[in-house]
């Protein structure tokens, strides 16, 4: 009868913390826009690039068709001539003659972090003092820029960060991803800035000044952590800098993968948060909505318990589709929505197994994650399965 208890407490614990995510999530003023656009400083986008699929084009076209009244310069770099992406930059230029773009080949290797070499390799052709800094997947509206760099007014501002969606989850794996990625993520950074100031940065798109960044090292220090993003936050805040976040949301857009590709996207993730903040991450399974009103179920299966079980799944889903309606301005599909407490029952898998290994594959190699979040490549002899 005490574990029944214990369990029932979780269980509305777990329902406590559902509920004050959506309370944060509700405040927060998603999509808003600058009333006025009179700042646009001059601005470096840097990207770096890796291979090429359907939406590339589109969004690489994005950057290049800003609505923006300031000088902006934008590189695209990439570690190989002979990648298949620098086609796909090459014919794109020529339709936007007015833009300063170029494509720069990156060769060296200048750490394990392959994205952040490149970075390193582009940082030297920057003109600008303002740095954007964009994964390639990412597509962003045209008054993305305008929006993005508004914060930096402030000189207390230091990085400007921004929520992110996926924009085509076509699988059901990828559907899977979308609760984690466009429901419960962004809610949960936005339950952890309730407590306390943002000390990490979300990689998708971050805008910076030039000296921000040659105060914390540049891209080299961050040149062998697998969380560059984390990383840079980290050292921007702890140089007594703030953290703005951007309202506006931009889509990533996702090739497409299948439940192992996603699976082990996913555990990526969850190691690299548990190194990277062990604390928080162990302590994150309490918000599991799903799992523990589950357990106190099975322990206490009483028809009252059954009942009070289904109304915490209810609040979940419920929840969760507002979370996804908000960032994505457009509900989810009914027949979706048992993919949530699927997300949560798989989502305590990745959590046990985040704590059991710190192997991950990224960009087609094997590294080892250390604490802190340094990344180690694994000789093929060394990666196992």
């Amino acid at each position: 009868m005490l574990v029944a208890h214990i369990l029932a407490g979780l269980a509305v614990l777990s329902l406590a913390l559902t509920l004050w995510q959506w309370w944060v999530a509700r405040r927060f003023p998603l999509h808003r826009r600058v009333t006025d656009g009179s700042f646009t400083p001059a601005v470096t986008v840097l990207k770096p690039l890796k291979g090429s699929d359907a939406e590339s084009v589109r969004c690489l076209q994005s950057w290049l068709a800003q609505e923006f009244h300031g000088p902006v310069q934008v590189l695209f770099g990439v570690a190989s001539a002979n990648d298949p992406v620098c086609q796909t930059v090459r014919s794109l230029l020529p339709k936007f003659p007015q833009c300063d773009a170029r494509l720069i080949v990156c060769a060296q290797s200048l750490g394990a972090n392959a994205k952040v070499s490149t970075l390193s390799q582009l940082l030297p052709h920057a003109r600008h003092e303002i740095i954007v800094v964009s994964d390639a997947d990412v597509r962003v509206p045209p008054d993305f820029l305008v929006n993005a760099v508004e914060p930096l007014r402030d000189g207390g501002v230091g990085l400007v960060h921004c929520f992110y969606r996926l924009a085509n989850p076509t699988t059901a794996a990828m559907r899977w991803e979308a609760i984690a990625v466009n429901a419960d993520f962004w809610s949960q950074v936005l339950q952890a800035r309730s407590l306390s100031p943002i000390t990490f940065a979300l990689g998708a798109v971050m805008a910076l000044r030039r000296a921000e960044l040659e105060a914390v090292g540049g891209f080299a220090a961050l040149a062998d952590y697998l969380a560059d993003d984390f990383q840079l936050g980290r050292l921007v805040a702890r140089s007594g800098k703030r953290l703005e976040l951007c309202p506006v949301v931009v889509e990533c857009w996702s090739a497409l993968m299948g439940w192992r590709a996603v699976w082990e996207h996913q555990l990526r993730w969850a190691r690299t948060i548990r190194v990277c903040q062990p604390l928080p991450w162990f302590w994150s399974i309490l918000g599991n909505a799903t799992w523990w009103p589950l357990l106190w179920w099975l322990a206490q299966p009483t028809r009252d318990v059954l009942l009070a079980v289904l109304g915490c799944l209810g609040v979940r889903v419920a929840t969760a589709s507002f979370h996804q309606a908000r960032l994505t301005q457009a509900w989810p599909a009914v027949s979706a929505l048992w993919l949530v407490p699927l997300k949560d029952l798989l989502h305590l898998l990745l959590w046990a197994l985040s704590f059991l290994g710190g192997r991950v594959n990224w960009r087609g190699e094997v590294y080892r994650v250390q604490a802190g979040g340094r990344l180690v490549k694994l000789r093929p002899a060394e990666a196992g399965p």
